[in-house]
């Protein structure tokens, strides 16, 4: 049975870490671009180089040669000439832009790679004249420069242009640089890592976690102290391996182009598909209908074999597996961090959030007190077991639910099947030699079935969106506050545990749907249940590596969204409506 075990175990993590669910990645010539750990950003003189021409017709062509990865604002440019007699009017002829949505100034035009632009003087200009040139760029990776002003004397007559020294120096506004520059103080870090440790610790008591940690506990009922800590040691360890690894693979393929992020695994039905599967025999296990042994949660008592010992690190691989349809209270802000540094900065997040995930069951195994408030072991061990197979069949239903959401009913009926068909499989496994290659046979089936594809569906499903709800896009957002319309951006997964949780108990209840519809606010949904390059963009810009994510966005355009917090109260969602609409939102209770 370990080995059939061991091979759930490897195609499961296969999944997990060979594949990106599909992601489509982004082009160099993406206005987004990549996100990449710890970018050395070029002088602004060396990214933005300008060279102009004087005209016999007394007109400047400035020419902009933009380096690759940055861009310069249409709408920032500004031009003054000035001769002997004052400022001379000019007819600018600015090129078309690139279209993007920008996180502070919404829906602009920007220049990759060079802007020609032509200046006319509407008057005939006196003696030698002086070219006043403001522009403002950014990087792709993240840093906005100040606005920057430069002059230069022109003198037409002999087609002259030099750069000259400003009048005055004019108040500079400081750099705007987002965390994804690399450049972070030790105070940052240590509160992203606390962030990530307080993130870690709360993911125990999501839904999809604690089962899994219930089910280590039991085992330490009937422990001695020195295998209680070897045990919790060999737990951490697989929890922390684990996380180091999801993040070296985002970093490989953040750096490889790809825009995901964590929980990315779970847009590939695939992946859905095969962690249901491993509910299931868990489950069943659980159950009593099949016996893994020690090996795989130790909820026996061998716990002092070679066996117990593996079990325990893979308990903890298993824990950060099925904890990835979870985002805890701080994990957002953390991740969001972690990724847009250098690698060895991301790395270290990625443990402080391991080492807060398996820091209870680590109290545990060395809290005297802590344990006390255990019961004494007995019979109701058994039954809790027995019980805590339950959750896990909801769970398995839940995650058949998503697939088909993703592909359509026929792959989800198919799945259904194989999950029944490995049911009976690891049924055989247990009655006697001559059923093993039977068993072997239904295993093999179950994962094909899971594996197949309708071709007469596409996409996902045919679920539409609640009354009152539109798809969210870029355009839609900056439409809707060019005309005073306030809005309201949910950017949610099928597959998304926490975001189910604030749509059932927050958002879609009936005094919050009533207070949005009062304000007029327009509820957008941003479906990220199968892979969007538009909406990991659109996460990336606000430093988010994960959902859910909740943007409330105020009628007048010039002010910034209200980013709520990842778990939401029906009292934070009406603050912010307050905030946004300018009357008081109230709480009905019914």
């Amino acid at each position: 049975m370990r080995a059939l075990l061991a091979s759930l175990l490897l195609l499961s993590a296969s999944l997990v870490f060979g594949q990106a669910g599909g992601a489509t990645p982004l082009t160099p010539a993406s206005p987004f671009g990549g996100i990449t750990a710890g970018p050395q950003f070029l002088p602004v003189e060396e990214a933005y180089q300008v060279d102009i021409e004087a005209r016999e017709d007394h007109s400047l062509r400035v020419w902009w040669q933009i380096a690759d990865a940055y861009y310069l604002y249409r709408h920032r440019f500004t031009f003054k000439l000035t001769d002997e007699q004052g400022e001379v009017p000019l007819a600018v002829e600015l090129p078309a832009g690139l279209q993007r949505e920008d996180e502070y100034f919404g829906e602009v035009e920007v220049y990759y790679d060079h802007a020609d632009i032509l200046l006319a003087p509407e008057r005939p200009t006196v003696g030698v004249v002086t070219l006043a040139l403001g522009s403002q760029g950014c990087a792709d990776a993240g840093l906005c420069y100040p606005p920057q002003v430069q002059y230069f004397t022109v003198d037409f007559s002999a087609g002259s242009v030099s750069a000259s020294e400003p009048p005055g120096r004019a108040a500079a506004l400081p750099v705007r640089q987002t965390t994804r520059s690399g450049d972070t103080g030790a105070g940052t870090l240590l509160y992203m890592l606390l962030l990530a440790f307080l993130g870690g610790a709360i993911l125990n008591l999501m839904p999809c976690v604690f089962p899994i940690l219930s089910l280590k506990v039991l085992s330490f009922a009937r422990s001695s102290e020195h295998d209680r800590h070897l045990h919790s040691w060999l737990y951490t360890a697989g929890v922390i391996a684990s996380f180091v690894l999801v993040a070296a693979l985002l970093i490989l393929l953040q750096q490889a182009g790809q825009a995901i992020g964590w929980g990315f695994q779970l847009q590939s039905p695939g992946f859905v598909i095969a962690l249901a599967y491993l509910f299931v025999a868990m489950g069943l296990s659980l159950s009593g209908l099949v016996e893994f042994g020690g090996s795989l949660m130790n909820t026996g008592s061998g716990l002092a074999n070679r066996g117990g010992l593996s079990g325990s690190f893979f308990t903890g691989v298993l824990a950060v597996v099925v904890a990835s349809p979870c985002t805890a209270p701080f994990m957002g802000t953390a991740l969001g961090f972690a990724l847009g540094q250098p690698p060895q900065v991301a790395l270290l997040v990625f443990v402080a959030l391991g080492a807060g995930m398996a820091a209870p069951l680590l109290l545990l195994g060395y809290s005297g007190a802590a344990r006390r408030w255990m019961p004494k072991p007995g019979a109701w061990m058994d039954t809790l077991k027995q019980l805590l197979a339950f959750p896990l069949y909801a769970t398995a239903i839940w995650l058949l639910w998503v697939a088909g959401r993703q592909t359509g009913v026929n792959t989800m009926a198919a799945a259904l099947t194989g999950a029944l068909v490995l049911a009976l499989g690891l049924w055989l496994w247990r009655h006697g030699k001559w059923s093993k290659a039977l068993a072997l046979a239904c295993v093999l089936a179950a994962f094909g079935l899971g594996s197949w594809r309708a071709t007469d569906e596409n996409g996902a499903g045919s679920a539409g969106l609640a009354d009152g709800k539109v798809a969210w896009s870029a355009q839609a957002v900056a439409e809707l506050r060019a005309a005073g319309t306030p809005v309201f951006v949910d950017v949610t997964a099928d597959w998304c545990i926490t975001c189910k949780a604030n749509e059932s108990a927050v958002l879609l209840s009936a005094d919050v749907t009533a207070a949005f519809a009062a304000a007029g606010v327009v509820y957008m949904v941003a479906d990220w249940t199968n892979y969007d390059a538009d909406i990991a963009a659109f996460l990336r810009r606000h430093n988010r590596n994960g959902i859910p994510l909740y943007l409330m966005y105020p009628a007048d355009p010039d002010l910034e969204p209200l980013l709520l917090p990842q778990l939401l109260t029906r009292g934070t969602v009406l603050e912010a409506l307050d905030a946004v609409s300018g009357h008081k939102a109230e709480i009905v209770v019914n």
